[in-house]
C-alpha cells in the first residue's frame, strides 16, 4: 500500500519539474546565446537560399541559380572567395542573438500566461503563443537586420559593382537615401513570415516536446540529442508550411527594394506558383541545423541559468 501510494507521488514529480516557469532574464539570455551560436554555425544555408530566391536573371546573366546549396556555396567560394559566402555575416548573427533573445523571451512569457494548472501547453495555445512570439519578434528585431542583410548579399551580386562596404555602412547609406521607414521596407511580408514560422517552429516543437515529456523520463528529456532531434524536426515542418512567406520577404528586401504586392507579382512573374517555394532545400539544411542548434543550446543554457534546475 505504501508502495502504490509512493508510485504517483513519484510520477506527479517527473510531470511538473520541467513545467516550471522560465525567468525573464533566463529566456533572454539562453535565447541570444542559442540564436547567436546557430547563425554562425548555418550562415552559409542562409547564403545559398537568399542568392536562389533573388534569382531573377542578372543583366548578361544566362545560367538559373543552383537549387543544391552546397553548389551555389562551392561556386561562390570559387569565384569569389571563402569570405563572400559570409556576406551580412555579422549583421545575421547580432540580429538573430536579438531576434531569438525576443523570440524566446515572448513565447516563454506568453507560455507561462497561458500554460494550465499542471503546466502544459495545449497545441493551440502553444501555436498562439508562438504565431504572437513571431509578431514582436518581427516588429522589434527581424525586418531591421533582415532589410540590411538581404541587401548586402543583393549588393554583393551586382554587376555594377558594390555600394556596400558593411551592415553599419549599408544602414546608414539606406537611412541617408530613403529614410528610417525604408529600413523597416517588408515590415508587413516579414511579419507575415515570422509570425507563421515562429507559430509552427515554436508550436510544433511545444506539441512535440510534450508528446515525449509523456513518455520518457526526465533524464531521457535532457538528452541533447534527442532534443536536437525535437528540434530539427520541428523545423522541417516549419520550411514547407512557410517558405512562400520567406521568399515573398526576401524579393520585399532586395536591394532595391519592392513593396509586398510587387514582390508577390515579381515572385509569380519569376517562375510561377512553385517559385514561392524557391530556395526551401536551402533553408530546410539551414533550419534542420538550426532547430536542432538552437532548441539544444537554449534548453542547456536555461537549465544552467535557472536556479531551480541547478540543483541536480
Amino acid at each position: 500500500m505504501t508502495t502504490s501510494q509512493a508510485l504517483p507521488a513519484t510520477k506527479q514529480t517527473l510531470v511538473a519539474e520541467p513545467k516550471k516557469a522560465i525567468a525573464p532574464g533566463v529566456s533572454l539570455a539562453a535565447g541570444a546565446i542559442a540564436g547567436a551560436v546557430e547563425a554562425t554555425i548555418t550562415y552559409p544555408f542562409e547564403f545559398a537560399k537568399t542568392r536562389a530566391q533573388l534569382s531573377r536573371q542578372l543583366s548578361g546573366a544566362t545560367a538559373p541559380v543552383s537549387k543544391n546549396p552546397f553548389a551555389v556555396i562551392s561556386q561562390t567560394a570559387r569565384q569569389d572567395g571563402v569570405r563572400a559566402i559570409y556576406t551580412g555575416c555579422s549583421t545575421l548573427i547580432l540580429g538573430t542573438a536579438f531576434k531569438a533573445g525576443v523570440r524566446f523571451l515572448s513565447f516563454d512569457s506568453i507560455r507561462n500566461l497561458l500554460m494550465d494548472a499542471d503546466g502544459r501547453l495545449s497545441p493551440a495555445r502553444g501555436i498562439l503563443a508562438g504565431m504572437i512570439a513571431g509578431t514582436v519578434e518581427s516588429a522589434v528585431a527581424v525586418t531591421p537586420t533582415e532589410r540590411i542583410k538581404t541587401a548586402l548579399i543583393d549588393d554583393a551580386r551586382s554587376p555594377n559593382g558594390r555600394r556596400y562596404n558593411g551592415g553599419f555602412h549599408a544602414l546608414r547609406t539606406i537611412i541617408a537615401e530613403s529614410g528610417v521607414k525604408e529600413v523597416y521596407r517588408g515590415l508587413l511580408s516579414t511579419t507575415m513570415k515570422q509570425s507563421a514560422t515562429s507559430a509552427v517552429r515554436m508550436g510544433s516543437y511545444n506539441i512535440i516536446k510534450e508528446t515525449v515529456a509523456a513518455r520518457t523520463s526526465i533524464k531521457d528529456k535532457k538528452n541533447p540529442a534527442l532534443t536536437f532531434g525535437m528540434g530539427a524536426t520541428a523545423g522541417i515542418i516549419t520550411v514547407y508550411m512557410t517558405q512562400p512567406f520567406d521568399t515573398i520577404k526576401t524579393r520585399a528586401q532586395g536591394a532595391k527594394g519592392i513593396s509586398t504586392v510587387e514582390a508577390i507579382r515579381d515572385v509569380v512573374k519569376d517562375g510561377g506558383v512553385r517559385a514561392f517555394w524557391r530556395g526551401s532545400s536551402m533553408r530546410l539544411g539551414r533550419l534542420i541545423l538550426s532547430g536542432g542548434i538552437v532548441f539544444t543550446v537554449y534548453e542547456n543554457v536555461a537549465a544552467l541559468l535557472s536556479p531551480s534546475t541547478r540543483k541536480d
